[in-house]
């Protein structure tokens, strides 16, 4: 078991040895073996896929940002396959921190506005609350910040 509250503040950034897979719309639009994952204080880990894996969807620049103490501003995308678009999906980073550089353009996804999202073979549950991008997997303990009440934490 990976406990989230021992995870590192300010952040790390490493390399995920699993496949990772997104289904959206009936079909896999993106699959890698060469992910990121960002692994904060009690936050499930945040997955980044490089732009070259997302094949089977039209990526499109969204309206607004954000901004991450830790990894810079972020831009937000929109997923489109056929008809189906899951709006402002995805963010990416394209020119962040020294820290997180390996992860410049690579593209995180909010599991709960996909059909699915894999980390290996076990299909993850979104974080909570909507807000933030984690990617919940059963060798992870809690509670994740994101659960009503934990926006202070």
């Amino acid at each position: 078991m990976e406990d989230v509250w021992e995870y590192p503040r300010p952040p790390r950034l490493e390399p995920v040895a699993q496949t990772l897979r997104i289904v959206f719309a009936g079909r896999t639009i993106a699959v890698t073996e060469a992910g990121f994952r960002v692994l904060e204080t009690s936050h499930p880990p945040v997955y980044y896929l490089p732009p070259s894996s997302f094949t089977g969807c039209l990526l499109t620049q969204a309206s607004g940002g954000s901004v991450c103490e830790w990894k810079g501003v972020a831009r937000y995308w929109s997923i489109r396959v056929g008809d189906r678009v899951a709006e402002r999906a995805a963010w990416s980073y394209p020119e962040p921190t020294e820290a997180f550089i390996s992860i410049r353009d690579h593209l995180a996804v909010y599991a709960g506005m996909m059909e699915a999202c894999f980390v290996g073979e076990e299909a993850v549950t979104p974080q909570p609350g909507g807000f933030y991008g984690g990617w919940v997997t059963r060798d992870l303990k809690g509670p994740f910040k994101g659960v009503p009440e934990s926006m202070g934490w």
